[in-house]
């Protein structure tokens, strides 16, 4: 009894070793062709719901796989879906599609050089946050599946989605309008894995947080009108540009003197003022456009009431009239609980337990968001930054680099998230 007790366990050993080394010889394999992918897709971003060429490009090979496949979803998306040798439960893997207007100033073989038009203006455009290697990681992760069907007891559907920078004004867009859509239904997704490599963080190591990981964004609208007037004489007027700063410096005591930051962080930041034609001209108007960062929900209703309050009381201190306006681009990035303590050993797996660590909340938002706001979701950070690096450049910057060395990373660990998922 007791041999063949043991003989059991040595063929299943043999077994397991079969399979691991069969994803292993996949996982080489792929490699070189992710990093193809990313660097031709960096050579040619395409801004936010533009995203045709990329999404051609998708289509193109989760077709050859032999996934089924869907295109235009909210606008511009491709979905694949496939399905394993055994039902079982569904697994949705996100990776995001659109580039920035940025223009790039790396001196690298595949930089971009592309021109576009963004409100108006011709820019450069750039995957300056990183897209481009998630979308190729993505198909990675699709071609090892889709040759390991017998190992997936269930379904796995492939979201790649655009407009994650957001639409463009007066367009909808992104994973709001995918869930909108219905791309978490039919069939319907009972779990979801994203990640977002990271500039900063050194390559084949994992960071991850469960609860809230990345914080809501809001942007907020300011108009202050006053009375235009010459500019030898401001005492005929009011002076909407001066009132203007004294509103950005009554937003910040908001989160200077009234905002509990021991309890989680936030961030009023006001990215553009636009006002005036002529250097002696005090103007009739200014206007303000901005953001709010928060990771908890009761401190956004406090920010956005004081915000709402203190604008326009500012404004009328100084004889002038303000209006704010404040929209939600993104909900909280909120990894499940239960579904991220269930995962976070196969992060140790792959990566080694020396090379996976919990992160601090983040202010940065992410609308991988209103997936999870639909079922349970784990979002995670993949390293990018060449160990022994000097200086690495922050996410929205022309100076923005990535080590592609450690993409296949990011292949394993959605992949395996997915075998886990799904087989337990």
């Amino acid at each position: 009894m007791n041999k063949m007790i043991t003989f059991a366990f040595l063929v299943s050993g043999l077994s397991l070793w079969a399979q691991d080394a069969k994803l292993e010889k996949d996982y080489q394999a792929i490699e070189s062709k992710v990093i193809e992918w990313r660097r031709d897709i960096h050579q040619n971003p395409e801004l936010s719901n533009r995203e045709f060429k990329t999404a051609e490009k998708i289509a193109a090979h989760l077709k050859s796989l032999g996934i089924e496949v869907e295109t235009g979803v909210a606008h511009t998306g491709v979905v694949g879906l496939l399905k394993g040798k055994k039902s079982g439960k569904v697994v949705a893997l996100r990776a995001d599609i659109d580039a920035l207007p940025v223009t790039e100033r790396n001196d690298l073989p595949f930089k971009s050089t592309v021109k576009s038009e963004f409100l108006g203006t011709e820019v450069g455009v750039m995957h300056a946050c990183g897209h481009d290697t998630h979308t190729a990681i993505l198909m990675g992760v699709a071609e090892v599946l889709s040759k390991n069907k017998d190992k997936i007891k269930g379904t796995v559907k492939f979201i790649f989605q655009p407009a994650e920078e957001g639409a463009p004004p007066g367009e909808e867009g992104g994973a709001k309008l995918m869930v909108k859509e219905g791309v978490l239904q039919n069939p319907d997704v009972d779990a979801i894995f994203g990640l977002h490599i990271n500039s900063q963080t050194p390559i084949n190591t994992i960071k991850y947080k469960p609860g809230g990981a990345l914080a809501s964004a809001q942007r907020f609208t300011i108009n202050v009108k006053g009375k235009q007037t010459h500019g030898s004489q401001p005492w005929a007027g009011i002076d909407p540009i001066m009132i203007s700063a004294k509103i950005i410096d009554g937003l910040q005591t908001i989160i200077s003197r009234e905002t509990n930051l021991t309890n989680e962080a936030a961030v009023i930041s006001v990215g553009k003022i636009t006002s005036g034609v002529r250097f002696n001209i005090i103007p009739e108007s200014a206007e303000m456009i901005g953001t709010i960062r928060t990771l908890d929900y009761d401190m956004q209703k406090h920010i956005n009431k004081r915000m709402e309050e203190m604008v326009p009381a500012i404004a009328k201190a100084y004889g002038a009239e303000a209006t704010i306006d404040i929209t939600t681009s993104t909900a909280i990035t909120f990894n499940d609980l239960d579904l991220t303590a269930q995962m976070a050993p196969t992060l140790e797996k792959v990566a080694g337990k020396e090379n996976v660590t919990i992160h601090k909340a983040i202010t940065g938002a992410e609308d991988f968001s209103y997936f999870q706001e639909k079922v349970p979701g784990m979002f995670f950070l993949l390293g990018g930054m060449t160990p022994g690096t000097t200086e690495s450049f922050p996410h929205h910057t022309p100076d923005f680099k990535i080590d592609d060395s450690g993409l296949l990373l990011g292949v394993k660990t959605m992949t395996q998230l997915t075998l886990d998922y799904l087989n337990k």
